[in-house]
């Protein structure tokens, strides 16, 4: 169940399932805790660092994710804890540093950018990424005038490949590039499709449950 709230489409809260996660659209006070998730990723699982012009967003949560209406930032929590994150930006890859048809198959505006699913290690092998997804493409379809759904994924980062090849279609492996390009692969997922009155969403990929 969404509800539109000042334009955009919120997950509301619900209670917690026996897991005792819940998966909800961030508060002002759930900022802190998703920025924490965020950096620990890319320091330990991506080992690059915070490096401004790739995480900039990642110190501008509210600028870039909460206050624009066709963006949004999930979380999932558990108790007091944010665990996992996951978000929609309104622009596609820009090109440099991706490729340009990479860049002008998916334009910004009319692309919903899935971005920071990151899932704490000791709360990975919950389905929480595969849930985060599931809502997040839900919100593009909700939020109008997205046609694609992309995102990209450093293969570097253990099960991270196998994960998104599990959900998405390639469009892009940039390692066969001359060069190798900058190693990261370009994925695209079906967008949902609306259904009745209500504005249900029938997800077009069966593997996301």
């Amino acid at each position: 169940m969404v509800s539109a709230t000042a334009g955009a489409t919120r997950v509301p809260e619900a209670p917690a399932g026996a897991d005792g996660y819940v998966l909800r659209t961030a508060t002002a006070q759930d900022v802190g805790g998703a920025r924490a998730v965020m950096l620990d990723t890319v320091y330990h699982d991506l080992r690059s660092g915070y490096v401004p012009r790739w995480h900039a967003d990642i110190i501008d949560l509210e600028g870039a994710y909460r206050r624009p209406e066709r963006c949004t930032l999930l979380v999932v929590v558990r108790g007091d804890e944010v665990v996992a994150t996951g978000a929609v930006r309104d622009r596609g890859p820009q090109a440099p540093p991706n490729p340009q048809w990479v860049a002008d198959r998916f334009p910004s505006g009319a692309t919903a950018q899935l971005c920071r699913i990151y899932v704490r290690p000791g709360h990975r092998r919950h389905g929480l990424a595969r849930r985060l997804v599931r809502e997040l493409g839900a919100f593009a379809a909700r939020a109008g005038g997205y046609t694609s759904l992309y995102l990209h994924t450093d293969p570097a980062v253990p099960g991270a490949e196998p994960f998104w090849r599990s959900l998405a279609h390639e469009v892009c492996d940039e390692r066969a590039l001359p060069g190798g390009g900058q190693g990261i692969i370009h994925f695209e997922l079906p967008m949902p499709v609306l259904q009745g009155p209500a504005g249900a969403v029938r997800t077009a990929t069966p593997n996301i449950r």
